[in-house]
């Protein structure tokens, strides 16, 4: 994780912050901290799109890599949201959604990390040999 965001980072230190405070997080600050949020969302995104856990149609370009991490953000903003006891002001959600998406784009951006993610998930050849594909836990045959 450190090669897209350093330990010294606002994404990396928000991350910290909320995971280790997350039952009193929203209580440090008098109104909801909307950089905060977005910060550990983008963090969490390419976390989770690292892990690969929950990924079943990889992305092929950068823009679909983009498109991605975008959900995977928006879901972690969707989260605190639900658990914050702190009033949301007027366009916070966009203004979180923005910045979030502005650190997706600068590490994307950065070096070759768009396709080091990309290569980080793609199928190798000769995955799928033979004329047929067994789905797991079936005995239904998928004919290619």
């Amino acid at each position: 994780m450190d090669r897209f965001f350093a330990p010294n980072t606002s994404e990396a230190l928000a991350h910290t912050h909320l995971t280790e405070n997350w039952f009193t997080w929203d209580q440090d600050h008098p109104s909801f901290n909307e950089t905060l949020v977005a910060g550990c969302a983008s963090y969490q995104a390419f976390t989770r799109y690292l892990s690969g856990s929950d990924l079943f149609i990889v992305p092929r370009s950068p823009r679909e890599l983009e498109g991605v991490l975008r959900r995977y953000a928006y879901d972690s903003i969707h989260n605190a949201i639900a658990v914050s006891r702190q009033t949301l002001q007027r366009g916070g959600y966009s203004r979180m959604c923005s910045l979030a998406e502005k650190s997706i784009r600068d590490v994307l951006n950065t070096n070759d990390n768009a396709t080091v993610l990309l290569d980080l998930h793609t199928p190798q050849p000769g995955t799928f040999t033979g004329p047929d594909v067994t789905l797991p836990n079936s005995n239904t045959r998928i004919r290619t």
